[in-house]
């Protein structure tokens, strides 16, 4: 078998099953998801410390969707001009064992020409920071793994994942990862200044613009946004999840939760998550 190797260290998230299952189950202590048939959800990607809560409620949330055969994870960190790069092995490592990967599936997505293939040296937290909590909720579904480029791009490789994935009959929900605004020195974006000011500014005014687009299903809003306000590092992953939620009839997201980083640690430089699902 052909097999995705770990490359994010044990400070990302734990190394064995025993420890991710003891977080996973903090993470989703007291949570109950919303009713209703999700499609889809937007997770942040940053170190289970940080955003784990965040993200393990959404892929839960998705896991009460019945009938789905798999689990499409849009990864970011692409700019406007990269094409969508797919996860070609047949599984890739986790601590709860290997997670299947449809090989096939991302192969096909190749030979169209809709994506590139990942080469070895492609290692990137946003799509394998989601893979234990994915293998976690969904223990025998493929996974499909593409990175989506932060344009119109997103809408194409949403629009022939769906066409894909109704040519083989495969019923599947739709993970994209993304982080909010990144602020202060260490990310060289300090537009208001420092201390109390700087988080309420990211919290009610940034990270809220991103968020009711995000929510609002605007795709060209979330593209316009991270690009003149810099409220996303993965602007693609958003756009995918809401062109693949559109495919299904969903109209509007709901917003599970919102923080930041430095409301789990203060510190000059922090991150905003947010969990939405449709």
């Amino acid at each position: 078998m052909n097999m995705r190797s770990r490359c994010l260290p044990h400070g990302w998230y734990p190394g064995t099953a025993s420890q991710c299952k003891s977080d996973i189950q903090g993470f989703i202590e007291g949570f109950t998801p919303p009713a209703g048939q999700w499609r889809g959800g937007v997770a942040p990607h940053g170190g289970w410390f940080f955003s784990g809560r965040a993200a393990a409620r959404v892929v839960k949330t998705l896991s009460t969707t019945a009938g789905t055969t798999r689990v499409v994870v849009y990864g970011g960190h692409l700019g406007r001009g990269s094409e969508p790069v797919v996860y070609t092995e047949d599984s890739w490592e986790t601590p709860f064992g290997p997670l299947p990967l449809d090989a096939s599936f991302a192969r096909d997505l190749v030979a169209a020409r809709e994506a590139e293939a990942a080469s070895r040296g492609f290692d990137d937290n946003t799509v394998e920071i989601q893979l234990p909590l994915v293998r976690y909720f969904f223990p025998d579904v493929p996974v499909i793994a593409v990175h989506s480029p932060a344009s119109d791009g997103a809408i194409r490789l949403a629009s022939a994942v769906h066409r894909m994935l109704a040519e083989r009959g495969l019923d599947a929900v739709y993970l994209g990862s993304a982080d909010l605004t990144h602020y202060g020195p260490n990310y060289g974006f300090v537009p208001v200044g420092a201390g109390a000011r700087s988080v309420e500014w990211v919290k009610n005014d940034n990270d809220r613009s991103l968020i009711d687009k995000a929510v609002a299903m605007d795709a060209a809003g979330v593209l316009d946004d991270a690009r003149s306000k810099h409220n996303t590092c993965s602007a693609g992953p958003i756009v995918s999840v809401m062109t693949s939620a559109a495919k299904h009839g969903i109209k509007q997201g709901k917003l599970l939760e919102y923080y930041t980083s430095y409301d789990v640690m203060p510190n000059a430089s922090f991150v905003g998550y947010g969990a939405i699902v449709y």
